[in-house]
Order: C-alpha cells, then sequence, then structure tokens
C-alpha cells in the first residue's frame, strides 16, 4: 500500500541498510506529525528530523502522502505489537484476551500518544483522499476480523452470547477508539484505570449470556 522505492540509482542503498533507514524516516516522520501536525510537515523537516538528505528520502518515498501511509501501517504494527504482547499473558480466555485488548489500547493512548496521533492526522486527510479512505477501510476490515474471532471463541467457549461477530466487532472498536481519542486528548477527564474499567464493564454487559 506505500509508495514504491524508486529505481536504483547512485543514492541506493548498501544491501541490508534499506529498511533501518527506512525506519529511520518512518520514526522521524511519526516524531513530526506528533509535534506538528500533516499541516506542518514538509519532506525537508523529515529529512532534517531523520538525519538524512532530501534524496534519500525521496528514494524512499515519492510524497508526503506516501510518508503519512507508512507512518499509519508503523504505528499500527506497534499498536499489534502492543496487544499482542498482553494477549500471551492473558491466557487463552476469550473475555481474558478481550480484556487485554482493551487495556492495552488504552495504555497506548498515554504511553505512546503519537499512535493516535498519527490516527487522527491520517483521518483527517483520509476525508479529501479515496486512496486513503480505502486504505483506512482494509484496515478496520481487518481489525474487525480479528475482534469477530475472538468474539466467535468466546461464544463457543460459553463467554458471551450469541453475536454476529462482525458488527459486534464494530462496536467494541467504537468503544475503544472513542475512550482512547479522550484519553490522548484529555488524559484529565479519566486515568487508564478507568478507562478500562468503564470500557469492560459496558462489553460485559454488551456481550453478558
Amino acid at each position: 500500500m506505500v509508495a514504491q522505492s524508486r529505481k536504483e540509482g547512485p543514492l541506493s542503498p548498501k544491501i541490508g541498510v534499506a529498511p533501518l533507514r527506512r525506519e529511520q524516516i518512518v520514526r522521524a516522520t511519526i516524531r513530526c506529525l506528533a509535534r506538528e501536525g500533516y499541516s506542518g510537515l514538509t519532506m525537508k523537516k523529515v529529512s532534517r528530523q531523520a538525519g538524512v538528505s532530501q534524496g534519500i528520502l525521496h528514494y524512499y518515498f515519492a510524497d508526503k502522502r506516501a510518508i503519512l501511509v507508512a507512518a499509519l501501517e508503523t504505528v499500527m504494527t506497534d499498536l499489534d505489537r502492543r496487544v499482542a504482547a498482553a494477549q500471551a499473558r492473558s491466557g487463552r480466555d476469550p473475555r481474558a484476551r478481550l480484556r487485554a485488548l482493551v487495556r492495552a489500547s488504552l495504555e497506548a493512548a498515554v504511553e505512546a500518544r503519537e499512535v493516535w496521533v498519527v490516527f487522527v492526522e491520517f483521518w483527517g486527510e483520509m476525508m479529501h483522499d479515496a486512496r486513503l479512505r480505502a486504505i483506512n477501510a482494509d484496515l478496520y476490515t481487518r481489525m474487525r476480523r480479528l475482534i469477530g474471532a475472538l468474539l466467535t471463541q468466546g461464544v463457543r467457549a460459553g463467554r458471551f452470547r450469541r453475536v454476529d461477530p462482525v458488527p459486534a466487532a464494530a462496536v467494541v472498536l467504537g468503544l475503544l477508539d472513542g475512550v482512547a481519542l479522550q484519553l490522548t486528548f484529555d488524559p484529565r477527564a479519566f486515568g487508564v484505570a478507568a478507562a478500562a474499567r468503564f470500557c469492560e464493564d459496558a462489553l460485559a454487559r454488551y456481550l453478558a449470556r
């Protein structure tokens, strides 16, 4: 989904360097987005933040849109890893794994605020860009499928009431997105522990048999 690298030329990186250099650039972009937003993002600022020339930057990314997509994919991967680690610690019970998903997502809003900042910047741009909307739709389809699979496991195990997994997963995502965004922009509204309890209570009632 991200822009393809340009044909190799004088700026072509050495073998083994390319993935590290690309990661360096994307992480610099995330820092720039968290600090100044997409409206303040320029390729020049990213190259300065990453410590690379603009020629090297353009070797990996054609424009701001391409680098924004890469930033979104990176923070989503970071969030996936957080959730996977939390679920690995929670055991196999579907209810415990759902709680782990909730807590890991909400903790990211405070401990890794840039995750949700990048999401918001991406959402703002996608309202005017059909390609970005398609990328977001694919991302949310994947998340609904993964959460839906967890809910199906819970139904089969007798832990949740029978639900249509995809719409139910959309409810879970809607709850998490809303509460996580409040934590990101107004952490004084409530803490992570209180937010997690609220979400867990709401989902327990929604999924109760």
